[in-house]
């Protein structure tokens, strides 16, 4: 792994829709993958709709991949759990918006940035915006799943400054 350039907080917040992968409803729980990096959320029980409201953290380093592979899967007890759909975010225009951090300072907070507007080249269900907001940068976006008959997810990507490398004095 390359040097950290940043730290990338989920907030994986729900589902919306989601396909059936038991008799009536499933079981869904939401990975995140980022290079070699890994990070699950818990797994909500019998609902298509699940509010998970959870914050998951990846290193963004200078080796990273740009982008975020986001797995929905249906948790099976005795076989192995099922796929509920799966989509991609494209870091690049949150990286990019924070190498322009040093120009907003004195900025308002909550200043829309960039606005990404749905299309065939991503997975976005509507409108996703990334703001400033007290000095960091967040994304807020709802993807549509693929390689499933139905589904979204909401979720807020953040990205935070690496604390200060210690210089050794203290």
């Amino acid at each position: 792994m390359g040097e950290i350039c940043g730290v990338l907080k989920v907030r994986v917040v729900k589902g919306r829709s989601l396909a059936v992968r038991d008799i009536r409803s499933s079981d869904p729980y939401v990975v995140l993958k980022l290079g070699n990096q890994v990070a699950k959320t818990k797994v909500i029980s019998s609902n298509l709709n699940p509010v998970w409201d959870e914050e998951l953290t990846l290193n963004i380093s200078t080796t990273t991949p740009r982008s975020l592979k986001v797995e929905v899967f249906d948790k099976d007890t005795f076989t192995a759990d099922d796929e509920m759909g799966d989509a991609e975010i494209d870091l690049q225009p949150l990286a990019a918006s924070v190498r322009m951090r040093k120009v907003l300072k004195g900025t308002p907070s909550s200043t829309q940035i960039r606005k990404l507007v749905p299309s065939k080249d991503n997975y976005l269900a509507k409108e996703s915006c990334i703001r400033y907001v007290d000095g960091n940068m967040i994304q807020e976006l709802c993807l549509r799943l693929r390689n499933v008959e139905t589904g979204e997810l909401e979720m807020h990507l953040k990205w935070i400054d690496p604390p200060a490398k210690l210089d050794g004095k203290q």
